[in-house]
């Protein structure tokens, strides 16, 4: 049987009365007592929820609709021309589909490859980069299709926006959790770990413990999910009900991931969710998921461990945790 499967209206209604919209447009103009306003919904969000959508963020709806148009025209070349640019070890790529296991999911034990194909970009590295030169894990340069004019340039276009997105988020995500308003300024200075998956859910007629993407938590800071028409996500509440998150025009659907569970020392959550495609029509999303970089070190946040409650976890280097989860998911499937 399937976690989830075949939603009603009720469903619906239940996804809008959990997982709050909020407004990003007083704060992000600089008006009086807007910033705290944002933090305080911020934090009920994050405790309760771990997923909220974010409206007025600044990134243009012509450049996202330009990057599925993108997007698509990429999954729909023919393979032999998708697998030129083959998943590497950094990640980065094109991964087939039926190439991934959510091994290291603790929310569902999934046996079955998930029944998506996509796409990785990050940060546009030249040969001539540091970390190229270097041959630096996790910061190598990004693989482009040839012959598909204007998609390079789109997606990178997409990528700086929706980091700048990011980085305008920090100090009210700060600010929500009682810390300095540049506290994590040392953590996302220099090169961040960002990068953004294309994913394509073809038409599927799945069967038991078979999902396009199996029911997970992310492996990152926090996630802003841009999708289409073509329904599919479920997000589990606290109260283990699985509901459907409706589109919400002008918005992106944000949650957070297992590095700000653990940063907050289990404070802020790391909602499992998962999706489920069935029927004739082909389902798009864009997610990108933002984090501070490889080389930056978080442990428990000041104000999340008390005498009372202590720090559940060490200190720890996202790069260290990239890897992890990347040789347990990705191993068996990563071109070496």
């Amino acid at each position: 049987m399937h976690l989830f499967k075949r939603f009603a209206a009720k469903d619906y209604d239940a996804a809008l009365a959990n997982i709050p919209v909020l407004d990003c447009g007083p704060t992000f103009r600089g008006e009086r007592g807007a910033l705290e306003t944002l933090a305080a919904e911020l934090r009920r969000a994050c405790e309760e929820v771990g997923f909220f959508y974010v409206k007025n963020h600044g990134v243009p709806e012509d450049l996202i609709a330009r990057t599925f148009e993108q997007s698509r025209r990429f999954h729909t070349l023919p393979e032999d021309e998708k697998l030129k640019v083959k998943i590497n070890a950094n990640n980065i790529g094109y991964m087939p589909l039926g190439q991934s296991l959510a091994k290291s999911s603790t929310v569902h034990k999934a046996t079955k490859p998930n029944q998506n194909a996509s796409f990785f970009f990050a940060h546009e590295r030249s040969p001539e980069h540091p970390d190229v030169i270097k041959k630096t894990p996790l910061r190598g340069m990004n693989q482009w299709p040839e012959n598909l004019a204007g998609f390079r340039e789109t997606m990178l276009e997409y990528f700086k926006a929706v980091h700048a997105l990011g980085e305008r988020l920090l100090p009210p995500i700060a600010a929500s959790l009682g810390l300095p308003l540049d506290f994590f300024t040392s953590y996302f200075t220099g090169e961040t770990h960002a990068n953004v998956r294309c994913l394509h859910y073809p038409p599927t007629r799945l069967g038991d413990n078979e999902f396009g993407t199996a029911p997970h938590t992310d492996n990152s800071f926090i996630t802003f999910l841009a999708r289409t028409e073509v329904p599919g996500l479920a997000v589990r509440l606290t109260s283990g009900e699985w509901v459907p998150p409706p589109l919400i025009d002008g918005t992106y659907l944000v949650n957070l991931g297992n590095f700000m569970k653990r940063w907050s020392n289990d404070r802020y959550l790391s909602t499992p969710h998962g999706v489920i495609v069935e029927g004739d029509a082909d389902r798009y999303s864009v997610a990108f998921f933002f984090s501070p970089g490889i080389d930056k070190t978080i442990e428990s946040m000041p104000t999340c461990v008390s005498a009372d409650n202590p720090s559940k976890y060490p200190p720890a280097l996202i790069g260290d945790l990239v890897r992890e989860y990347y040789q347990v998911n990705f191993q068996d499937h990563i071109k070496r």
